[in-house]
């Protein structure tokens, strides 16, 4: 029996229990987002694979896979005259190096250098070697040790620098990774890739390779280390000269990939291939083209430490299996190999001496277990130097890729913005009917404190005491997140004292959605816990992170709406969320105006600047061919929309007398992002 006492504890308790805020992990929202599409598409894909039980079935595969590959990247480029052209040329013991300069498009220049055996009789088997990030290009040492341990052995072996590195390297560019990438966002945005620029550079250097007088040209082949490995498995995927193969840590771990471990194996622009998850397509697909032809894949088990993604081996090593038993099916079961090595990542002597074996077995004929090298002796950089200077847009005046994308910009005309394909490009999803739900709501001095949900992202919803009808509710999207401006006396207290109720909001990887560290390595988890990562994971997986922070920014507004009817919403958003901010103002009509601040000018205007400033998940595929910001403000008419600090592509404030010319005339244009003004909107 309960007494009295016993009651009071109970109801104690209760009230305790009604007072307890139960906050989802919103840590976990974005990664879980990702993760189901990534299942998705490898459920999908292994469907796909388990169906190749015929030659006849993997050979309609690897026709699938040559067209998919080429959509996916933006298209096969024509093929242009070469021009190649001899610069200069040494000899060394037992091999001679031409240096090389051709044109893989017009106006844009590859150096290489072209090893040429001394020993055996011509025609030799050819090899074209395909480099890894170094910043110097094809004059790496152990780049050199390989091509000239090939030479000696009785290949000619041709090895070219890769955009931004070595002879193609841009100024003030510190890293081959940001000489693949930096250009590589630009190019999505007229619908080019980098894996586009650095496949076709590898299609033209084999061009160059198979023409010499003394290649035989039915025994091709190619290799290369790392970001080389991932090239020759571009080159694998779209040319069937290629004999044989020899893939060392490549990025061989699909994306699409069990127990995905969010953001996933995202890399250089060149390695992540924009919307193949919906394609059920992944990097090991790459490889079905050249079975049932010799193909070997290095990997070194250290890798999964920190070089690629925790997955990176077990990814691997499963889809090996699946491309094994696909050589057995065509009766090539010998012919596929895989090998690792428990040393850290480079193209060090034991991988370097795999692929000589590989490749004297395959090409040459001869069933050799090991090879040992020969004698090798690296050179300094100059030596190998094809132009003067060491700089093709110095000695040769080559385009660079900024320029070919500029290029490809300028003839652009899209037609008028249309919404629908907008929001395709954007991948947004229907509009939703999530309602405000609120958790807790407690008192300030002012007005009153809700934490709200709408879906799955949280909110502060600020409301006056002194409620005013005329005031509209501001929907605020800071890119510091919902908590940055919430302390008594802040900005949030200031407008719901002057009447404006105001819902801080925290959108898709922002604030307290932003994404927990994922599972792996420290050096790794950390380096990819980061919007950049999340950004071309989302990509990647279909589903563009602006498009999913428009989708939240509507979300509120029509929940807003519907939780304050009858009152004004104004979307107010500031730096990398302006961006997204104007899409949901263009595609959601409960948003009655908006106030942006440090918003992009326009796409058209990263496009001026080697290095700008603008993060990758505002980068959208294509965008150019349908609409640059002024046009999606022009959408949102007669809405008006206020453009405060508006900034260029260098992130330097732009003029309003630019802007105003510019954008059409619903939008209005200030110089300065004061958010005091925005009581009076």
């Amino acid at each position: 029996m309960i007494d009295r006492r016993g009651f009071l504890l109970l109801g104690a308790a209760a009230a305790s229990r009604a007072e307890r805020i139960e906050y989802r992990d919103y840590s976990r929202v974005l990664p879980d987002f990702l993760s189901t599409l990534a299942r998705d598409a490898y459920e999908r894909r292994n469907q796909a694979i388990a169906r190749l039980t015929t030659p006849a079935a993997i050979r309609a595969r690897q026709q699938w896979v040559r067209e998919t590959f080429w959509r996916l990247v933006g298209g096969m480029p024509e093929r242009t005259p070469l021009a190649p052209r001899t610069t200069g040329a040494f000899e060394r013991d037992g091999y001679r190096v031409e240096k090389l300069v051709y044109q893989s498009r017009p106006g844009l220049y590859v150096p290489a250098n072209l090893y040429l055996p001394k020993s055996a009789k011509p025609p030799y088997p050819g090899v074209l070697f395909q480099m890894g990030h170094s910043g110097n290009g094809k004059a790496a040492e152990p780049y050199q040790k390989c091509c000239q341990g090939l030479a000696r052995l009785g290949y000619i072996v041709l090895a070219f620098d890769p955009m931004g590195q070595g002879e193609r390297a841009a100024a003030r560019i510190d890293s081959a990774d940001a000489q693949h990438t930096i250009p590589g966002r630009q190019m999505l945005l007229v619908g080019d890739t980098a894996t586009r620029l650095q496949v076709w550079d590898a299609v033209r250097s084999l061009d160059v390779l198979a023409a010499h007088p003394l290649v035989d040209p039915k025994r091709l082949a190619s290799t290369g280390q790392s970001g080389g490995g991932t090239l020759t498995m571009l080159l694998m995927a779209v040319d069937d000269r290629l004999a044989a193969a020899a893939v060392s840590c490549g990025n061989t771990e699909n994306y699409a990939c069990a127990n995905y471990n969010p953001p996933g194996s995202t890399d250089d622009a060149e390695q992540n291939f924009i919307a193949s998850a919906p394609a059920a397509f992944d990097r090991w697909d790459l490889l079905y083209p050249i079975a049932p032809k010799p193909l070997l894949v290095l990997a070194s088990a250290r890798d999964f430490f920190g070089t690629y993604s925790p997955r990176y081996l077990t990814s691997g090593r499963e889809e090996f299996e699946k491309l094994a038993k696909a050589y057995a099916v065509m009766g090539a079961a010998d012919r596929i190999a895989w090998d690792e090595t428990p040393a850290p990542h480079a193209l060090a002597y034991y991988l370097r001496t795999r692929i000589y074996a590989w490749f004297e077995r395959w090409l040459r004929g001869r069933a050799v277990s090991e090879v040992m090298e020969p004698p090798v002796a690296p050179e300094r950089d100059e030596v190998l130097h094809v132009g003067a200077t060491g700089n093709v847009v110095r000695d040769f005046a080559s385009k660079t890729p900024l320029i070919l994308t500029r290029e490809r910009a300028a003839s652009l005309k899209p037609g008028p913005a249309d919404l629908a394909s907008l929001k395709r490009l954007l991948a947004v999803g229907p509009p939703s009917s999530a309602a405000v739900h609120i958790l807790r709501r407690i008192p300030s001095e002012r007005c009153d404190i809700s934490a709200i949900e709408v879906g799955k992202a949280p909110a502060y919803l600020f409301t006056p005491h002194a409620d005013n009808s005329s005031k509209p509710v501001l929907l605020i999207a800071d890119p510091r997140g919902r908590a940055s401006r919430w302390a008594e006396g802040g900005l949030y207290h200031q407008l719901a004292a002057a009447g404006c109720p105001v819902c801080a909001v925290d959108v898709t990887g922002v604030g307290d959605l932003s994404p927990e560290l994922s599972r792996g390595a420290q050096r790794y988890a950390v380096n990819h816990a980061n919007d950049e990562s999340y950004a071309w994971a989302s990509l990647i997986l279909g589903r563009p992170l602006i498009g999913q922070r428009v989708d939240d920014m509507a979300a509120f507004a029509r929940a807003l709406s519907a939780h304050l009817p009858g009152r004004r919403i104004v979307l107010v958003a500031e730096g990398s969320l302006a961006v997204p901010a104007l899409f949901a103002t263009a595609f959601e009509p409960r948003i009655s105006r908006a106030w942006l601040a440090g918003c992009l000018l326009s796409y058209r205007s990263l496009l001026e600047v080697a290095q700008y400033k603008q993060p990758t998940a505002n980068f959208i595929p294509n965008i150019l061919a349908h609409a640059d910001l002024p046009a999606v403000a022009a959408l949102a008419a007669p809405r008006r929309i206020t453009l405060a600090g508006t900034v260029d592509g260098n992130g330097a404030m732009v003029d309003s007398a630019r802007v105003r010319a510019l954008y059409p005339a619903n939008v209005d244009a200030e110089s300065l992002a004061d958010l005091g003004q925005l009581t009076s909107l």
